[in-house]
């Protein structure tokens, strides 16, 4: 953790810019000066908790206070901003996806210069991905082959830029970015094949949903859905071992282990269903499992603001890598392809 003072301005100031307004309150040796954003109520909105407002982006870029500008605007502009500032010696953070396609974030990459480029892939704080991720790199399931995520809402898609294409609407990019960076955080290896598919139940424009399956090298098999009408919800985590299954049913952290103790004693009691028996498909008996609480591990997300001081002061390296980031716009681009398709296409 580095003791030098650091100044941030805020370009696009709505409900994640606000955000990180509030979260870096609370974060030693790294203030807020103002803000730009094109409504003006979010620049009423600013002067009333204390923040200078910026005329304009150059304005912004201008003011030799700032090291830090923080891109919270919709997708499609984050390229612009972020180069411009790049290219005026500031550091950059930049909300995800960091960009629409790969080719501007390679750009935005070869931008940098005096100033580093940070994206805010804030899930990987998420204490249910970081529970799930130390389970399977622990083997507490024995071997795991399959993994599912999912995020499930019943509200469709927000009724702002989200739902436009241009502006890169859409659910792969908005939840996408973040379960499938889970997902190549957690397994090691190269994904070899991706198949897609997505929904527009509430928006013609943009994927209201999706589904995803991944097939890595290794042979796990990770599935990753999104959708925004799903009025009962499935688990959040549903983990796949050959000793035992881990489920985490959502937001609040509620779930659990089961595993096996005995190996030795199979029998178990068929189930008489309405139309008929089933030995195959009967519970195991108790004595041959045992439920366990998760294991939950706990995160603070100040320390991604930490990490991005270090790295500005020159004592670390990002915790976010740009290439990883980049890896995961080429795997949505994968998708939307596969989508397209209908098929199966390779990735790496």
């Amino acid at each position: 953790m580095t003791d030098r003072n650091f100044t941030m301005a805020i370009v696009g100031f709505g409900g994640m810019g606000n955000w990180h307004r509030e979260l870096i309150e609370s974060i030693d040796h790294l203030t807020v000066k103002g803000i730009y954003d094109i409504d003006p109520k979010r620049g009423t909105y600013a002067g009333e908790v204390g923040l200078f407002v910026y005329e304009s982006l150059d304005q912004v870029l201008e003011d030799e206070d700032i090291d830090l500008v923080l891109c919270a605007t919709p997708n499609d502009v984050h390229k612009e901003v972020v180069t411009a500032a790049l290219k005026a010696g500031k550091h950059v953070v930049c909300e995800k996806p960091a960009a629409i396609c790969s080719g501007d974030f390679e750009e935005m990459m070869a931008a940098q210069g005096k100033g580093r480029l940070f994206v805010h892939q804030n899930r990987r704080w998420d204490e249910d991905y970081l529970t799930i991720r130390n389970i399977v790199k622990q083997d507490m399931l024995g071997p795991v082959f399959k993994i599912e995520s999912r995020v499930h809402g019943s509200r469709g898609i927000p009724g702002d830029w989200r739902g436009r294409k241009e502006q890169g609407g859409g659910m792969i990019l908005d939840w996408g970015v973040h379960i499938l960076d889970q997902a190549l955080q957690m397994i090691d290896g190269k994904v070899k094949e991706v198949y897609a598919t997505v929904t527009h139940v509430t928006n013609e424009l943009v994927d209201d949903g999706f589904t995803v399956q991944l097939f890595f090298e290794n042979g796990m098999h990770y599935m990753l859905e999104v959708g925004t009408s799903n009025f009962v919800s499935l688990p959040r985590w549903y983990v796949l071992g050959r000793d035992g299954t881990a489920v985490i049913r959502g937001w609040d952290m509620s779930g659990e282990l089961v595993r096996i103790t005995n190996w030795d004693k199979n029998d178990a009691v068929p189930i008489k269903t309405a139309a008929g028996l089933t030995k195959t498909m009967a519970p195991r008996t108790e004595e041959t499992i045992q439920t366990e609480p998760l294991p939950v591990i706990h995160s603070d997300i100040r320390d991604y603001y930490r990490n991005v001081m270090a790295v500005m002061a020159g004592e670390a390296e990002p915790l976010v890598k740009n290439e990883e980031v980049l890896r995961v716009i080429r795997l949505m681009e994968a998708i939307f392809e596969s989508a397209k398709k209908n098929q199966v296409v390779p990735f790496e």
